[in-house]
């Protein structure tokens, strides 16, 4: 057991804690603050927003006395399967457990528990720095209990297991991800027994269910340097039973002397560029794989040397795909990076030549996300030319400006034909018919051609000549 320092104990002589004291002393059972709380205190993490309290005794019986002795009596939450209480003090979740002690089968990740003592439930825990127990007892209240030094670790920057990582890994493999995960956000380094663990135990993620890893992943990319994680995803073998697609980028070819990059490489570069100008979980999952299709649509030209002809178009396909297999929603979320996807190219192309026709298709397709949309390009330039970087860095600055020169001129996002069916229907005395269609995609691409503009007078005189071309007789007025 180590005394905490006088900051320590004085981060719990907060309300909460002291009542907490107070309803284990009058239950006559022990109490401590563990994981997550103990460890943001020592790295001086952000706000609170949740606390996990071990009773060595009923946690529910502990959060229902907890409760009595607060003035607002909180409702308590209880969980009686997991014999797990919950209740929210002001703006954070409280949790509270018996101590206990598991035991896996090789078909499950849910263990079969057992009531146990604070070293159990400590031996239990997947990080030696999350392990960390504060003593909420009146006999040695802020003392800090670190049976597995994971104070060393957090000053060492380690992610460590308390126990034999094998067992650990096996026993419950998310840990696996949650180890890349917590090394990722921390910016930690996993030991390297870990790292041997994780990929000698990769195949067991198989029993974990695809929203629980996603959940890993989310948190991953939310991160501010994804990249760590996604390395040590592909370097223990769990990246290709989650995504082989990005697996696949990996890797360059050459034929004749030509070769093309590496994109796997690249694509990790162009998440963590992102990372730098959105907390956006689903532009980040764009930029992920805004090349996904390059793999299926790589091919050797002697002519043009590597090409990847329409990516863009078989990646978006591939997004629906790789949303239903990782039960991601298949909403307007996977809408949106599908058309991030199938865009991606769209203002790298525009940026050598910025036409106003092409930047008003550019907006009436990207509509409100086209802001979105030049974010992942920007981040898109990996070239370690530093004269190319600027070159198309500040060619990308004219495309925005253009865009928002267009726009306000124009005004084609979320575009709405100045002339209506019902006015094409009116004028030409028609009944529902194909060339109403035809009159409104036509007043449509003189818009975006720039022929005329988006305006109804103008719309409606195109209209009338439409209407002539295609035989139609307006309609005389009495």
């Amino acid at each position: 057991m180590t005394n905490s320092n006088t900051n320590f104990k004085a981060a719990i002589s907060s309300e909460i804690f002291t009542v907490i004291s107070k309803a284990s002393r009058l239950l006559s059972i022990d109490s401590y603050v563990i994981g997550g709380f103990v460890r943001d205190f020592f790295l001086k993490r952000g706000t609170v927003k949740d606390i996990d309290i071990v009773a060595i005794g009923s946690g529910i019986e502990l959060a229902e006395k907890v409760a009595s002795l607060l003035p607002n009596k909180p409702k308590v939450q209880v969980f009686k399967t997991y014999g797990t209480a919950m209740l929210r003090y002001k703006d954070v979740e409280i949790e509270f457990v018996g101590a206990r002690k598991e035991s896996y089968s090789e078909e499950s990740r849910n263990p079969k528990v057992s009531e146990g003592s604070l070293a159990d439930d400590q031996n239990r825990r997947d990080f030696t720095i999350n392990a960390l127990a504060l003593s909420l007892n009146e006999s040695n209240f802020g003392d800090l209990l670190d049976p597995f030094n994971g104070l060393e670790d957090l000053a060492n920057k380690k992610i460590k297991t308390p126990l034999d990582p094998n067992i650990t890994y096996c026993d419950d493999p998310l840990r696996m991800m949650r180890a890349i995960r917590f090394a990722t956000q921390l910016n930690f380094t996993i030991e390297s027994n870990s790292l041997e663990a994780i990929a000698k135990n990769s195949e067991r993620l198989q029993i974990i269910t695809r929203e629980r890893i996603v959940d890993e992943l989310h948190k991953i990319l939310l991160s501010a340097k994804p990249s760590i994680g996604f390395l040590h995803l592909e370097e223990t073998g769990l990246l290709n039973q989650i995504l082989p697609e990005l697996i696949d980028l990996k890797g360059v070819e050459e034929v004749e002397g030509q070769k093309h990059k590496d994109n796997f490489y690249h694509t990790l570069e162009v998440v963590d560029n992102i990372s730098k100008n959105t907390a956006d979980v689903w532009l980040r999952w764009a930029a992920l794989f805004h090349d996904i299709g390059k793999a299926p649509t790589k091919k050797f030209s002697k002519k043009v040397g590597w090409t990847f002809h329409s990516h863009e178009f078989v990646g978006a396909k591939m997004v629906y795909k790789l949303f239903r297999r990782l039960k991601m929603p298949l909403n307007n979320k996977m809408k949106f990076v599908q058309k991030m996807v199938l865009l991606s190219s769209r203002p790298i192309v525009l940026a050598s030549q910025v036409t106003d026709a092409a930047v008003r298709r550019l907006v009436f397709d990207a509509g409100d996300d086209i802001n979105s949309l030049m974010t992942l390009c920007e981040a898109d330039i990996t070239t370690k030319n530093p004269k190319k970087f600027k070159r198309y860095h500040q060619n990308f600055e004219l495309v925005r400006d253009k865009i928002k020169d267009v726009e306000e001129r124009d005004r084609v996002r979320n575009f709405q034909p100045p002339v209506s069916g019902e006015e094409i229907m009116k004028t030409f005395n028609l009944k529902p018919c194909k060339e109403i269609g035809q009159i409104k995609e036509a007043i449509k691409e003189a818009i975006l051609d720039g022929k005329i503009p988006n305006e109804h007078q103008a719309s409606y005189a195109f209209m009338i000549e439409k209407g002539k071309q295609l035989g139609l007789q307006r309609q005389q007025l009495l």
